[in-house]
């Protein structure tokens, strides 16, 4: 039982002074988003939209090694217009082009690497690229009667940018919705999941 007590001390001890020695970061993020649905099947043709992200952006950096984590939690608007008056099962009741919004609270969790060593370069322009999990709560659609709606989204981004004097964050990326985000009524199985290009600035304190 001390063994377990100690080691936890050391191990508590070791995590608190390489937490003490990383650099954390935040600050407000502004972005654009070209956003689609990715439906199981092509039953319909779907039209990509334009929306947008707005929050509080986080980044955890340990110097040295540059090596990071970068968090925040922002709004975030996706979806697509989905043509479902293609279809006369849609067509009879109605439907035509119906533009599907959903609204998003975000919280991404990425692994970051940033070059950190370029003789003295990295203090006026520093590239990174970043990964990971990205987790949603949807808090508002536009209520399509034809769709039901999942709670949530999760995916996967991919993306790399620039950082511009210290300060500025420019970056873009691409999310793969792994879950998917709304499904047809009458069509159990014809589910669309998102998918989304993200240009984003921020500026970090």
């Amino acid at each position: 039982m001390r063994k377990k007590i100690l080691c936890l001390a050391i191990f508590s001890v070791l995590f608190c002074a390489f937490e003490s020695s990383a650099q954390f970061r935040w600050g407000p993020m502004l972005g654009l988003d070209i956003t689609n649905l990715k439906y199981k099947q092509d039953l319909i043709s779907i039209d990509r939209s334009t929306g947008f992200s707005a929050g509080v952006v986080t980044e955890l950096m340990f110097p040295g090694i540059g090596f990071g984590i970068s968090s925040g939690l922002y709004y975030e608007q996706k979806g697509a217009t989905l043509n479902l008056g293609e279809k006369v099962i849609w067509e009879s009741q109605g439907y035509g082009k119906e533009r599907s919004y959903l609204h998003y609270v975000t919280l991404p969790i990425h692994l970051r690497f940033k070059w950190t060593r370029m003789s003295g370069l990295e203090d006026y322009v520093a590239p990174f690229v970043y990964g990971g999990p990205t987790f949603g709560i949807l808090v508002g659609h536009s209520h399509v009667r034809a769709l039901r709606y999942a709670g949530g989204d999760v995916g996967l981004s991919v993306g790399g940018g620039f950082e511009v004097m210290r300060k500025w964050q420019i970056s873009c990326s691409y999310t793969w919705g792994l879950t998917y985000a709304e499904k047809t009524r009458l069509l159990d199985d014809f589910s669309g999941k998102n998918r989304a290009l993200s240009i984003q600035v921020s500026y970090l304190f």
